[in-house]
């Protein structure tokens, strides 16, 4: 049985949807502001397998909700309801630290089939924490495509993390899947639109420049210097490219 906490302030939404979660077998509890959410979740420490989240809540908003818990290092899989569906706001809800954003109104069968989405992902998670300690780089002969080793950076993209020396970097869904389309598509320049279609699913002709933000977030994680990055490159006027092995600087240069 999975406990899934819904953060909603319109109560006939949020019974709605406890009726059907737990219907289908789930213990669900309802909150109707984002402070006690926090509160339940960080300093309460109740643990949830999901968190449905709306945006438009009294008080702190679903935006500010999230970005919180994933600051306090919460990873709980979370998935945002709002009104708001424009590209900016979906990218802003993963900015956020959103697992997945559905936009009202919405229908049930979805929401439903988005949660298990995020439940499934968590057991997966869970099993492969619980099973042995491997080394987990790569080997030449016997590759994984949920592994990627670059220098003294190992990417988990099944467990999201990203390893870099011996410090763990616990990644977002979004982190992790714009990483991997930047590293699927290194042998060339990535364009911002290509980006948004690959990983978030947006329209090509989307105008956003939103997708910058989690660049900079990247490059924090990535590189030595942000400033000056080495690794995930500003291709002007195209987009950006990802570059494995950079050359090294040549000091009497």
């Amino acid at each position: 049985m999975s406990r899934i906490l819904i953060v909603e302030d319109e109560t006939h939404l949020a019974e709605g949807l406890r009726f059907n979660l737990e219907a289908e077998g789930h213990a669900v509890q309802i909150t109707d502001n984002g402070e006690d959410a926090l509160k339940r979740l960080l300093k309460d420490r109740e643990s949830f397998d999901a968190l449905v989240l709306d945006v438009m809540l009294p008080g702190k908003d679903g935006f500010l909700v999230a970005r919180e818990l994933r600051k306090s290092q919460n990873y709980t899989p979370l998935l945002m309801l709002t009104a708001r569906g424009r590209p900016e706001d979906v990218l802003k809800g993963f900015e956020s630290g959103a697992d997945d954003y559905l936009p009202k109104p919405f229908n049930l069968a979805i929401l439903m089939a988005r949660i298990e989405s995020l439940l499934r992902r968590k057991n997966w998670q869970a099993a492969a924490n619980s099973a042995p300690t491997q080394d987990t780089r790569p080997s030449n002969d016997s590759p994984s495509p949920d592994i990627f080793s670059f220098d003294d950076k190992v990417v988990d993209f099944q467990n999201l993390q990203l390893r870099v020396g011996s410090q763990v970097i616990p990644l977002t869904m979004m982190e992790s899947d714009l990483l991997r389309c930047l590293i699927r598509n290194s042998s060339h320049p990535v364009s911002r639109k290509q980006i948004l279609q690959e990983v978030w699913n947006l329209r090509e002709d989307t105008d956003t420049r939103a997708i910058d933000n989690f660049i900079v977030r990247l490059r924090r994680y990535i590189e030595q210097e942000p400033a000056k990055p080495r690794y995930v490159l500003t291709v002007r006027g195209i987009g950006y490219r990802f570059v494995p092995s950079p050359k090294r600087k040549n000091p009497k240069q």
